[in-house]
């Protein structure tokens, strides 16, 4: 079990939040600032270096795809080396952000996600590629084959199943508040699929959030997430309470992606009015701020956070 969360109280240092995508991976960090300047070979060892730490690849390739000419210096990398398989893949996530971003073909980008499969048959990160596409411009069908694809590699895929949640979500809003919303039903069977110690646990927490957005967005709730209500309800307070208690037994600081997991449940802790506990989750957080779920509805996530931050420390 991991130690007990530190003193509660005010803090007496407080450090701004970064909002990087790469959160406390420092080692990514360093190779990202390489690659900005075109020295892909450090991004070489990296991701040899990471093998099949699924979870840890994708967050990587995905941060690296984001620098400014990362499709350049991965395809000087292929041009070096033309049967790499992380410069492959490399290339194809830079052109996913490349048509996320409307500068790039979709079908280019998802022509070269299935290149990088084709060339590493077992790694859900070309898959992830294309879901991250599908997850904003696909078809419900199309993003259901391609989360398929990349559980059959990876089961506990921690991107992968937020990506879901996420369009989920999004479902029909009119329905308002269901308690059988699909969103929730999907939440629940991941994590009770997944092992114990799994991340995934604090998935219908990511879930309550999800739902919350969507139905912000379309008028069915407050845009004030505290004022809503939305995190008060019976069955909010057992999932909330079922999540931290998961935290609190089987904290992953390992994770590439656990900053994430702690946003949404600081987020969920402070809407449900637990200053106490979303405190000890802000003391972990430090400076790995999350956009998700803080900017949601349409808020700046920047003052959400300071403001529930220094709410719940006692230093507003």
């Amino acid at each position: 079990m991991p130690p007990p969360p530190p003193p509660l109280g005010r803090s007496r240092r407080r450090t701004a939040p970064s909002f990087d995508p790469a959160l406390d991976d420092t080692e990514l960090v360093d190779v990202r600032g390489q690659l900005a300047q075109g020295r892909w070979t450090r991004a070489r060892s990296l991701l040899a270096a990471t093998g099949d730490d699924w979870d840890r690849r994708g967050h990587r390739l995905v941060v690296l795809a984001q620098v400014t000419g990362a499709a350049a210096w991965a395809g000087d990398w292929l041009l070096a080396e033309p049967e790499s398989a992380d410069a492959t893949t490399l290339l194809a996530c830079a052109a996913v952000f490349g048509a996320l971003r409307g500068k790039e073909p979709q079908d280019r980008a998802r022509d070269a996600c299935r290149r990088a499969a084709a060339r590493a048959p077992d790694d859900p990160t070309p898959w992830l590629g294309l879901l991250l596409i599908a997850r904003s411009l696909g078809t419900e069908e199309e993003v259901t084959q391609l989360f398929d694809q990349v559980r059959l590699r990876h089961p506990e895929h921690h991107h992968a199943h937020h990506l879901m949640t996420a369009r989920l979500a999004e479902r029909r809003p009119d329905t308002g508040r269901d308690p059988l919303h699909e969103v929730y039903d999907f939440a629940a069977w991941a994590a009770e699929q997944a092992p114990a110690d799994s991340p995934l646990a604090v998935l219908p927490v990511v879930a309550h959030a999800e739902r919350y957005r969507a139905l912000a967005v379309a008028g069915q709730e407050p845009k004030d997430p505290v004022a809503s209500g939305h995190w008060t309800g019976r069955r909010a307070r057992q999932v909330m309470k079922a999540a931290f208690d998961w935290w609190l037994e089987w904290e992953h600081e390992g994770h590439p992606r656990h900053h994430v997991d702690l946003n949404f449940l600081a987020h969920a802790k402070f809407c449900e009015g637990r200053a106490a506990e979303a405190a000890a989750l802000f003391h972990r957080i430090g400076p790995h701020a999350t956009p998700a779920p803080w900017s949601y509805p349409d808020r700046d996530p920047h003052k959400a956070f300071n403001a529930a931050r220094n709410a719940a420390l006692g230093t507003a």
